[in-house]
């Protein structure tokens, strides 16, 4: 299970740049009023590997479709 379950992001059918979906998670998570500090969290975790490394993190973090 996600550790954000309610915030969901739309990755299937979109953009599959790196940046586009680190940029799309973050405004999800902005829109859902999480603190920068949590923000800045997820994109150290997302950021720390490769591609897969970063759709992985956004599995992790919220429910992405």
């Amino acid at each position: 299970m996600p550790k954000y379950k309610d915030i969901k992001v739309k990755l299937v059918g979109e953009d599959g740049n790196a940046f586009f979906i680190l940029n799309r998670c973050l405004q999800a998570m902005k829109r859902a009023g999480l603190s920068e500090e949590e923000r800045q969290e997820f994109q150290k975790e997302a950021t720390a590997g490769n591609y897969d490394h970063l759709l992985s993190t956004c599995l992790k973090w919220f429910n992405v479709e």
